[in-house]
């Protein structure tokens, strides 16, 4: 699916929400929700490491919140914009909060390069796409897109080099 400039908007801001994610000293994604008009309603920031809870990542920060505003049938409607490609977790919560639509930035195998994981330990190498294709219900997915733009918030982050996050 080619990104049309409403989409890149929207896109743009999700990666300055994981870049402020970022500098509030957590990992650096973010991830907005906008309605059927095209309005954003819903933002999030990745909150894994200020709130002590490895589930707090900006798409489900933001699917619970979208969980208690809104019903199934309205988040049908709704595109959930993130920086990098959602995680088979991420992934599973928003398929069950009904959202439509996802467009990302950074692939997941993308940001895999980039991780300092020799080990795999922290890894689960499932797409979102495959996640969803197991649902009895589509999710229309578009990405990667902007991944030059998605990438540079992660630059310096994961890696064990001295200055780095």
């Amino acid at each position: 699916m080619p990104l049309s400039d409403v989409d890149k908007t929207h896109l743009l801001a999700a990666i300055e929400l994981a870049r402020r994610a970022r500098e509030n000293g957590n990992h650096p994604f973010g991830a907005l929700l906008v309605d059927a008009r095209g309005v954003v309603v819903l933002e999030a920031e990745n909150s894994v490491l200020t709130e002590s809870d490895c589930t707090n990542h900006a798409e489900l920060n933001l699917v619970r919140a979208a969980s208690r505003m809104f019903d199934q049938a309205s988040l049908r409607d709704c595109t959930l914009y993130t920086s990098t490609e959602p995680c088979a977790m991420c992934a599973g919560g928003i398929y069950w909060s009904g959202i439509g639509r996802v467009v990302f930035a950074l692939s997941s195998a993308s940001l895999m390069e980039m991780v300092d994981d020799p080990d795999r330990e922290f890894e689960l190498a499932l797409s979102c796409r495959e996640v969803f294709a197991r649902g009895g219900r589509s999710v229309d997915v578009g990405g990667p897109h902007l991944e030059e733009a998605g990438r540079a918030v992660h630059a310096g982050f994961w890696s064990r080099e001295p200055g780095s996050a």
